[in-house]
């Protein structure tokens, strides 16, 4: 089912494969600690054209828990790419030496791209403002986990959903599942772009737009949290206007369910 498949967008998926994928899940993390031989001899490249920790870290100890190794071009300005070499003769040399690219990249399309140019399937890490599938399926995993199921629940998506492209990629990903409602929780400023609502109005999904946290808080079965993305902003002043937008504090998750996560 994914076997030497590129992971680009949470939209190329369908329900049943990320389903598939949550059943391996489950049996992996039996393992998770103590470790696997599954990849050994594989090489993966992690190419990281914007800064990141969480997630390359997570690649990186991903792939080393299964047996294999990591090759990293995580620091761009010591690379060849500062003496001019471009985009595709960098994917290019990383495909002659790993069975696996993930890419980060500030603008989108950049992954795709790398799809095209490389024979290693690519994994996009998060490119431009719209797609990060892996944290999107690792979100709707934790869902499932937590909840039992992601079917019939009430989930608040509160924060930066014009820039962040986690969250943009989370709101595509609950498209794929009979959701009771999605509730978008932003600043004006920051609500979500036209293309995004366009979709959600395609997948007939319920979904309302609120600037209040606290009017819809009670309502919601998981409440998905993202920062505001600083260097996202074309104008400074903005960012000045909407920073600090929401706090999420002791006795204001009172007013929430038990069970929200």
């Amino acid at each position: 089912m994914f076997k030497g498949r590129d992971v680009l967008a949470i939209t190329d998926f369908k329900r049943e494969e990320l389903e598939e994928l949550f059943r391996v899940t489950d049996e992996m993390l039996k393992y998770a600690k103590r470790g696997l031989n599954l990849l050994e001899g594989y090489v993966m490249a992690t190419a990281f054209f914007e800064p990141s920790t969480r997630t390359r870290l997570s690649f990186q100890t991903a792939i080393l828990r299964l047996g294999g190794k990591y090759i990293d071009l995580a620091e761009v300005s010591r690379s060849s790419i500062a003496k001019g070499e471009n985009f595709a003769d960098t994917i290019r040399m990383l495909d002659s030496y790993a069975n696996i690219i993930v890419v980060r990249h500030r603008i989108e399309g950049a992954a795709k791209f790398a799809a095209q140019v490389a024979e290693a399937p690519v994994i996009n890490a998060g490119d431009g403002m719209r797609h990060h599938p892996t944290q999107a399926m690792i979100d709707l995993y934790t869902i499932r986990k937590f909840h039992g199921r992601i079917d019939g629940l009430n989930i608040g998506v509160l924060g930066d959903l014009k820039y962040g492209r986690a969250a943009t990629s989370f709101i595509y990903g609950v498209t794929l599942f009979s959701i009771r409602r999605l509730y978008l929780i932003s600043p004006e400023p920051l609500r979500i772009r036209p293309e995004v609502r366009d979709y959600l109005e395609l997948k007939k999904i319920n979904s309302v737009e609120e600037s209040l946290l606290e009017k819809v808080l009670p309502e919601l079965d998981v409440l998905y949290v993202t920062r505001i993305q600083k260097e996202r902003f074309p104008d400074p002043t903005e960012y000045e206007k909407v920073k600090g937008s929401y706090k999420i504090t002791k006795s204001l998750l009172e007013r929430a369910k038990e069970d929200l996560i």
